[in-house]
């Protein structure tokens, strides 16, 4: 018989609440900082959306950021103050906006991909690729389990 698991329930809830992603977001600012890119890591989530499919609803970008609507208004109205996005009515319904990156949001892909990648091999230095494996796997599940 093998001896029973023993939860660290303290590093299991840390983890869980999201104390990982916190610093890895303290990070990914840190870097951006750096590089003088005047970006926050919400707003990464959201361009990077953006530059794979532009002219989105808001609907869209809060279901593919996991944010909600209030956050994601506020999210995109400092954006647009930053000239990165444009918020454009929608020609078959004006109740909808789109949202649409600017030249200069276009512009920051390159730098800002660059940028966050090198945050996540910063963050998951020394993981094996069996480690990775079995960690997206394992937090996969965890989302599947504990989403609606």
């Amino acid at each position: 018989m093998t001896a029973p698991f023993n939860f660290d329930i303290r590093l299991i809830f840390a983890i869980l609440n999201g104390k990982v992603s916190a610093a890895i977001n303290r990070k990914l600012y840190r870097n951006f900082r750096q590089n003088d890119l005047e970006i926050t890591p919400e707003q990464w989530t959201v361009l990077l959306f953006l530059w794979e499919k532009d002219g989105v609803t808001q609907q869209e970008l809060c279901n593919a950021t996991y944010k909600d609507k209030p956050s994601m208004t506020r999210l995109i109205d400092n954006m647009e103050r930053m000239h990165l996005v444009v918020r454009i009515s929608d020609k078959s319904d004006r109740r909808i906006n789109l949202i649409h990156l600017t030249k200069t949001g276009k512009d920051l892909e390159e730098k800002a991909r660059y940028v966050a990648n090198r945050t996540l091999k910063e963050a998951l230095y020394g993981l094996t690729t069996e480690e990775l494996r079995v960690s997206q796997n394992v937090l996969r599940k965890i989302f599947t389990n504990t989403k609606e």
